[in-house]
């Protein structure tokens, strides 16, 4: 097979792709089997370097669990990451290579994201071997996305991404058909924090609320009046949310409990109101608190920024997605409130982040973070083109 590159055109990755495809779906299915939660990814680490060292290639572990591998020679011309954990969710799917460790699954379909850029990294190898890449490209198996902060941080403190220029992710999306992607330019995820509010007073019986702190009372003016304050003291484009998960006090009908408590998550489209948010919230849960003379500890865990996908990159995504996939294979996502700790990176280096469709067309359409999550394997092949002609648009100089 002959490609060429001296005209700048990017060969198809398509036949390059045809003969890696059935090992890719089985190697899919292995990971899906054999599950490993954040920082427990030691046999998924096995598998892959040992798939990349058959390859010829020279896969780098990481300090804990996750690796790297370099493609190419010359500058590294891009990055591509993939997730590998999984969730402590029970499968449901009745699948024969269904999860065979009970309560964990790769519900969130990080087992896809590994063996397509598992896929990329086969596929450039035996481009790199025919006709040497005009740079590199690195290609990062990145630990612990489901844990926050998570595990993207420790690629940054390893250094790994210091000589990456640009990087690109892709994201599982169950509401997309198997064949198209999903982009958008700027915020695609949001800030994810988890918050909890403790209180303590004075219990006492429900007839003399006035001889006790009522905290029941406080933790219902907390739960309905924070979000309120913040949806009027910040600007409402950045789409700062405030959802309670949790709420708990009291174990009868006629007893005002001494404690209690309450916790959710904040959400926000913006990261600098991300960043003004957590001081307001602690004004906002300490005045509301302030009449009812109650003790109040809060915790303010902060998880992750939202990814905020640059022009450009979105731009090299939905060229590449175009050429391999067709003019109809790319469709506006729209943005989601969920936390993706790959927005760590893209604050390092400028970068996007695509969603890769998984629904069988016609088929039924599922939720990310579900025991019953079953993602189309053809979507596997349409990553492997999609991101793998995008690193060829890189390592080629061109922007879009």
């Amino acid at each position: 097979m002959q490609t060429t590159r001296s005209d700048g055109a990017v060969p198809p990755v398509g036949v390059w792709l045809a003969p890696v495809l059935e090992e890719l779906i089985s190697f899919r299915r292995d990971l899906h089997e054999h599950p490993e939660l954040s920082y427990e990814e030691h046999r998924t680490t096995d598998r892959l370097v040992e798939r990349l060292e058959e390859a010829g290639l020279t896969p780098k572990r990481l300090e804990n669990t996750g690796l790297y591998v370099d493609i190419g020679d010359g500058p590294l011309r891009i990055g591509l990451r993939a997730d590998i954990d999984a969730l402590p969710i029970i499968e449901e799917t009745g699948l024969p290579y269904s999860s065979a460790t009970t309560g964990v699954a790769h519900s969130c379909g990080h087992d896809i994201h590994a063996t397509v850029m598992l896929g990329v990294a086969l596929v450039l190898a035996s481009m790199h071997e025919e006709a040497p890449l005009a740079g590199s490209v690195r290609v990062i198996f990145q630990p612990a996305e489901e844990m926050m902060p998570g595990g993207a941080l420790d690629v940054i403190a390893q250094g790994i991404l210091n000589d990456v220029p640009r990087i690109l992710a892709l994201h599982c999306d169950p509401r997309i058909d198997a064949g198209q992607v999903g982009t958008r330019i700027g915020a695609i995820t949001s800030a994810s924090d988890t918050v909890r509010v403790e209180l303590a007073g004075r219990g006492g019986h429900t007839s003399r609320p006035h001889l006790t702190e009522d905290l029941v009372f406080a933790l219902a003016a907390i739960a309905v009046n924070v979000p309120a304050v913040l949806s009027r003291r910040i600007d409402v484009r950045s789409a700062v949310s405030v959802v309670w998960g949790q709420i708990h006090a009291g174990s009868a009908p006629n007893a005002i409990p001494a404690h209690g408590f309450l916790s959710g998550t904040l959400r926000c489209l913006d990261g600098e109101a991300w960043e003004s948010a957590g001081e307001l919230l602690d004004s906002a849960v300490r005045q509301i608190a302030a009449p009812f003379g109650v003790e109040v500890k809060l915790e303010h865990i902060r998880g992750v920024p939202p990814v905020v996908n640059s022009e450009a990159e979105t731009g090299l995504l939905e060229a590449a997605a175009r050429a391999e996939l067709g003019d109809d294979a790319v469709v506006l996502t729209p943005q989601s409130m969920g936390g993706e700790d790959f927005a760590w990176m893209t604050q390092e280096v400028p970068g996007a982040m695509m969603r890769l469709g998984t629904r069988s067309p016609g088929g039924e359409t599922f939720d990310l973070h579900r025991g019953d999550y079953a993602p189309d394997e053809l979507a596997i092949g349409y990553g492997v083109r999609v991101m793998a002609a995008a690193a060829l648009r890189a390592v080629l100089g061109l922007r879009h």
